[in-house]
């Protein structure tokens, strides 16, 4: 399958090169509008700069939208840079504009919530200046589901960003699911209205008045970009950019990563593409090798044992024996023993045509005081090339690299060159321990997944998660995994060192409720062996990847139906957050008024226990028990 990208009003073949023209004064015409509205009209977004008397002011975009009480500003967002040799912030003038352009994008993706993704929107590029004359660019976008904005500036001579201006105002009456800032972004996306100071990972999720959210995150980061997080240290209210590094040299034309906002009602937020919309394409021709699929994965039961050949093998026979495509060799491989070493764990794997991974450290994160291995074969280029050629050479499919340290800009370029090399010798990668997703399984389509998720592999760790998980999980598909695929490892039906309090199908269906390129299967093979049927043919027949997305109820830590389908059959998984007993309802006609049921798996009198029934009427009322959940399979007719 070779993805592809459809610019129909445009000649560029990216939306880079267009940007990168747009600096040219020249090519500019006098200010005539500063709204841009999008092409449904819901949203508009004014560029303002609080002009005093001499026409100088700190530029700022205020963002509108249409609803039951007219045209109603829903944010506003500080704009500006700063550098060593520039203040570009803080008293700026609007100096010239490009006329406004529409656009519509089409291409493909091969993980994801959709195959076929589709975008519209409306773009307008504006040059400010200060009183120096110094020149920052703005250009930005209007979707129906979001705005997009980004910086252009031209340096003749390197200088150094110090620190981005760009601010978002959230209020102290607002709901806001956001977590701490981490390295790994291993947290929570806790509910708040206070604004509590600190550090901020993305995505932040915001509710405003009448039902309409914000999602907060960034998109298409580049070789030699930081990445950043949110910052309200200074000012409680206001939410401000900060760089991945305090110090970042630029030279030339430096073009910003997307500052993004997905706006709309919950649907809108779950279902949107903006993040990958606003994301390079691919130039990957020939992408049939890079397959979604699930995994057969030893490390949640079995923690330090990647090395024990024969229970290695036991994991690949369970994924012949499921159907799965893959099965992941973690950690501690390079010391394989007992009976075999990893070629003859590759070779066992591919006689059962079960397609091997392979675990490797990232060498940036943990490296010392009894890090596993094998960490020291990636991060140096010519190492790395060596490793993925001898990888493609014995039949290894892919690899999971794990602990990486940061967002600053090397640790950017590193993750895109293990991505480069990888395509080079049609290798897939999974991110684990890492940075969020920024739209990079668009450019780089081997990425089929990457952790920054506080998931499953918790329950090895102590038991907080014991607890905490339900709620957890049901604000995970309006914030971490909207932006892109989550490593959560889902389905855990048996205890590892900490035990787990949400139900059966609580657990069946969070691997539907997740999406994730690369879905891996944690719990032991004697557990899956003794499911019921009815459950073993949803483990056997989930796809890994999806033609489309609809979020059919729900709200972040309480309840959730949503619904992915593949081809003509829709998989519906419903989850309750709380701990108390609930009924959800859902109608099946809202996917297609032609479906005919065919499965529904659901709580039984214990939380180990399915019901199994037919999902046909409409609309479809299940009973949970606290803390769990539903599966439902039904066809379009």
């Amino acid at each position: 399958m070779n993805l592809i990208f459809n610019r129909l009003s445009m000649s560029q073949s990216t939306l880079g090169k267009v940007l990168a023209l747009f600096v040219a004064v020249i090519a500019f015409q006098p200010v005539v509008g500063q709204r841009l509205t999008s092409p449904n009209g819901t949203l508009m977004v004014e560029l303002i700069t609080d002009n005093g008397q001499d026409g100088y002011g700190r530029p700022s975009l205020q963002i509108y939208r249409k609803g039951l009480a007219g045209q109603t500003i829903i944010n506003r967002v500080a704009l500006g840079m700063n550098t060593v040799k520039k203040d570009l912030s803080s008293a700026m003038k609007i100096v010239s504009s490009n006329p406004e352009q529409n656009f519509t994008e089409k291409y493909e993706m091969i993980t994801g919530k959709r195959r076929y993704c589709e975008n519209e929107g409306l773009e307008k590029s504006f040059l400010l200046q200060n009183k120096n004359g110094e020149l920052l660019s703005i250009s930005i976008r209007a979707f129906n589901d979001g705005v997009a904005f980004r910086y252009l500036i031209e340096n003749a001579a390197v200088d150094t960003l110090t620190h981005e201006s760009t601010s978002y105002a959230i209020g102290d009456s607002e709901t806001k699911w956001m977590q701490r800032y981490k390295n790994d972004y291993e947290g929570f996306y806790e509910a708040r209205t206070e604004n509590q100071q600190g550090e901020w990972g993305y995505p932040l999720l915001v509710e405003k008045p009448d039902s309409v959210f914000i999602l907060l995150s960034e998109a298409n980061i580049t070789r030699g970009n930081a990445g950043s997080r949110l910052s309200n240290r200074n000012q409680a209210n206001s939410y401000q950019v900060k760089l991945g590094q305090d110090r970042l040299a630029i030279k030339g034309k430096w073009l910003s990563p997307w500052r993004t906002m997905i706006i709309g009602s919950l649907a809108d937020i779950v279902e949107s593409t903006l993040i990958t919309d606003v994301s390079d394409p691919s130039e990957i021709k020939q992408t049939s090798w890079i397959q979604p699929g699930n995994v057969a994965w030893i490390y949640w039961a079995h923690n330090h044992s990647s090395n024990d050949y024969k229970l290695v093998n036991m994991y690949t026979d369970l994924a012949a024996e499921m159907g799965w495509t893959y099965n992941l060799i973690d950690w501690k491989w390079n010391t394989m023993a007992n009976g075999g070493d990893i070629e003859d764990a590759v070779k066992y794997a591919l006689k059962r045509h079960v397609k091997p991974l392979l675990w490797y450290n990232s060498g940036t994160g943990w490296i010392g005081d009894g890090a596993p291995g094998p960490l020291d074969r990636l991060l140096d280029a010519n190492k790395r090339k060596q490793e993925y050629a001898w990888l493609r050479k014995i039949g290894v499919a892919g690899v999971k690299i794990d602990f990486f340290n940061g967002d600053h800009a090397a640790m950017m370029t590193y993750y895109i060159d293990l991505l480069a090399d990888a395509a080079k010798h049609k290798l897939m990668i999974n991110l684990h321990g890492s940075t969020i997703p920024r739209g990079w399984a668009r450019t780089y389509p081997n990425l089929m997944t990457m952790e920054a998720v506080y998931g499953a592999e918790w329950y090895n760790n102590n038991d907080t998660l014991t607890s905490r998980a339900a709620r957890h999980n049901t604000t995970l598909p309006f914030t971490r995994n909207v932006i892109g695929s989550m490593d959560y490892t889902p389905g855990t039906f048996s205890d590892s060192q900490h035990k787990h309090i949400t139900s059966h199908a609580h657990e069946l269906a969070l691997m539907i409720a997740f999406e994730s390129g690369w879905q891996h299967r944690p719990d032991r093979p004697e557990t899956y062996r003794s499911l019921p049927a009815e459950v073993q043919y949803v483990l056997t027949s989930l796809p890994a990847a999806w033609d489309d997305t609809k979020l059919l109820f729900g709200y972040p830590g309480e309840d959730m139906i949503i619904a992915r389908r593949k081809g003509k059959t829709w998989y519906i998984a419903g989850l309750n957050g709380t701990d108390q007993q609930k009924t959800l309802l859902f109608n099946s006609r809202l996917l297609n008024p032609a479906i005919k049921g065919k499965l529904l798996i659901q709580d039984g009198e214990v939380s180990d226990r399915f019901r199994i029934n037919n999902a046909d009427s409409h609309p479809v009322e299940i009973h949970c028990l606290p803390r769990g959940g539903f599966v439902a399979v039904v066809e379009e007719t």
